[in-house]
């Protein structure tokens, strides 16, 4: 029964998962670890973001690399789903096919996502203590893809979400909002600069803007000050 050919799936399902694990330990833990609260009360935007935002949240994206919370998806949908077949072979001598089969590929995968993102957590903050720079401050300078509608300025009590590449080439989904001086609202798609970092966001600005400009011009004139 554990070695059945209809248990195949599962086993390439758990293999996936442990060979993404191997490169998350050997690229010095993956992303950085965010510590960002996603209730319910915090608002996205104003056209429905938020509800999608709040599954992605649920579901761990954000919150942790994404190939870690791949690496923990894959290897419970093949640990899952291996360990009902057997079950369920054990009872009627006999592993699940067709519609059972498929009953069971689907509760596996909805067990998956939902202990994913339990599971994820601590593991990416074991992970990011080997990392050389585990820091949320590395993302500062980073250049990023706004994927939410907008992204509002910090005194609105709203966030949005910005498609951020790190040093280390890893794509991380953030938390953003724009400082209160700035002028250029950005849009989905539109290329953001990270310039800070708040305790539940970061701040952005428009690449290439007047406002890039005037927080550039503001930098030089504090490392030149005495």
């Amino acid at each position: 029964m554990l070695f059945n050919l209809l248990n195949l799936p599962y086993w390439i399902f758990l293999g996936m998962g442990v060979l993404l694990f191997l490169v998350v330990i050997f690229s010095g833990g993956g992303d950085d670890d965010f510590d960002v609260d996603a209730d319910a009360d915090a608002d996205v935007d104003a056209d429905g973001d938020f509800a999608m935002g709040s599954m992605f949240s649920f579901l761990g994206v954000g919150k942790v690399p994404l190939i870690l919370l791949l690496a923990t998806d894959c290897s419970l949908v093949g640990l899952f789903g291996w360990m009902i077949n057997v079950a369920i072979a054990n009872i009627t001598g006999a592993i699940p096919t067709g519609l059972l089969g498929g009953v069971v590929g689907g509760a596996s995968l909805v067990l998956s996502l939902c202990c994913g993102s339990l599971i994820s957590r601590p593991l990416g903050k074991i992970f990011a203590a080997f990392g050389e720079d585990a820091s949320g401050d590395r993302l500062i300078g980073c250049h990023g893809s706004v994927s939410s509608s907008s992204i509002p300025v910090e005194n609105q009590g709203k966030i949005g979400q910005v498609d951020v590449l790190d040093p280390s080439g890893n794509l991380v989904t953030i938390n953003a909002t724009l400082p209160q001086w700035a002028k250029v609202i950005p849009n989905r798609g539109n290329h953001v600069l990270v310039i800070d970092r708040q305790p539940e966001s970061y701040r952005v600005i428009t690449k290439d803007s007047s406002d890039q400009q005037q927080w550039l011009s503001n930098s030089s004139q504090l490392q030149d000050s005495p």
